[in-house]
């Protein structure tokens, strides 16, 4: 069955591909959170563990972009957007958690359906403003982030 797919160029198809590693790392599965049987960490916990994890794949990614003086205030507003994915993501979860113990399952649906939009509105956040980035990125540059994200993109997914 053949499908019209619209390809993206190189370019925009790595920002995609940006966006989708960055916001699905700051996703982590229904399977994860707490059963009735356990107790969620108290809030003040989670978020200093979400900001730690945020700020650590935001660093790390930083070093292996090789990000340059020159592109620092564009790295910033990626950071940014980043860091308010994961706020937004954790919120959700936190709410998740809260009231696992009394959802039924349209609520569960719901509250997935939630995460899901709001997976989908960070990556469309995250789009234009990596692509600014990339854009000023040298042509080294792209083939480091390309690998990166061609191999790195798959990684939080396997974890859950």
């Amino acid at each position: 069955m053949k499908t019209n797919t619209p390809t993206l160029p190189p370019g925009r198809a790595s920002a995609v591909a940006a966006g989708f590693f960055l916001a699905i790392a700051a996703f982590t599965s229904p399977a994860s959170a707490a059963t009735p049987s356990q107790s969620p960490a108290p809030a003040h916990v989670m978020t200093a563990a979400a900001h730690e994890s945020i700020d650590s794949r935001i660093n790390s990614l930083h070093s292996r972009l090789q990000i340059t003086q020159a592109q620092e205030a564009l790295w910033q507003k990626v950071a940014q957007v980043m860091r308010d994915n994961a706020d937004t993501m954790h919120a959700l979860r936190a709410t998740r958690v809260s009231q696992m113990n009394s959802m039924n399952a349209m609520d569960d649906l719901k509250s997935y359906s939630q995460a899901a939009d709001a997976h989908a509105d960070g990556i469309r956040k995250l789009t234009p403003v990596f692509q600014t980035l990339y854009d000023s990125m040298s042509d080294e540059q792209k083939k480091n982030a390309d690998l990166i994200f061609r191999t790195d993109h798959h990684h939080p997914a396997k974890k859950s």
